[in-house]
């Protein structure tokens, strides 16, 4: 199951399935803590606005996750995970614009395989990790260079208004293969082509690590790293993320 947020006509805010594909409906079987719909109600995507999958306390980004873009960015591969976070403020949705931080000379796009937490969860195992997992989304980790080249916490350069699009669905875990593709395309024109396979952590290690030492809640999202091929947003380009088993993301990007 893909299940997607939304806003219906209305102005109620609902949880429906959908594919994640332009052109197919959303159904709505039941919604959660409101209105209860008699049967089901099904919605055109183009009729509604989608809202982020989650609302998530943090983001939780991982650095240099896949060796090919450690070797693009001309950086070692870390002895432990190397992590930096993105405020509830970063979150953007599927379909949105965003405005991008005026005055730089390179923002870039970044594809990501998103993991959203089910529960409230500290001192996970390994072994127990996919048990707080609610499944999976895409996210563009929206890179200001010009100020992360230069701070040491990333936050100009990581955590500005925007910086993190995250949708269209949350799939379930059953249905995103282990060797899931991951895309991303700028003007339709592939620009990253990877696989999640090539994760040099796994999900359930980052899982036992971080919350050895965070809280993590539900809705929260670890971000997983990105592959080679990253590049810089243009004004007005239009972006998609495709990862196999969730859907594509798409949002377009406005430059002041």
């Amino acid at each position: 199951m893909r299940t997607v947020r939304f806003r219906d006509p209305a102005g109620n805010v609902r949880r429906g399935e959908w594919s994640g594909t332009p052109g197919d409906e959303i159904t709505v079987r039941a919604q959660y803590g409101g209105r209860v719909a008699l049967g089901n109600e099904t919605f055109q995507p183009e009729a509604v606005d989608v809202l982020p999958p989650c609302d998530p306390s943090k983001i939780v980004c991982v650095g240099l996750n896949y060796e090919d873009h450690a070797a693009e960015q001309n950086k070692p591969i870390p002895d432990r995970p190397s992590y930096f976070l993105k405020p509830p403020s970063a979150v953007a949705s599927h379909g949105d614009t965003i405005t991008l931080p005026a005055g730089k000379e390179q923002i870039d796009y970044e594809a990501e395989f998103a993991v959203v937490i089910s529960d409230t969860c500290r001192n996970v195992c390994g072994k127990d990790a996919m048990d707080v997992i609610a499944g999976y989304t895409c996210l563009n980790d929206i890179s200001n260079r010009d100020d992360q080249s230069i701070e040491q916490n990333w936050v100009r350069g990581k955590a500005f208004d925007g910086s993190a699009p995250i949708g269209p669905v949350i799939s379930r875990r059953e249905n995103v293969p282990n060797d899931a593709s991951i895309q991303l395309r700028v003007n339709g024109e592939c620009k990253q082509d990877s696989s999640i396979d090539k994760l040099l952590i796994p999900i359930s290690d980052l899982i036992e690590e971080l919350t050895s030492f965070m809280t993590l809640q539900s809705g929260d999202i670890i971000s997983t790293g990105t592959p080679a091929g990253v590049g810089p947003l243009s004004d007005g380009d239009e972006v998609e993320v495709e990862i196999e088993g969730i859907g594509t993301l798409s949002h377009s990007v406005r430059i002041p």
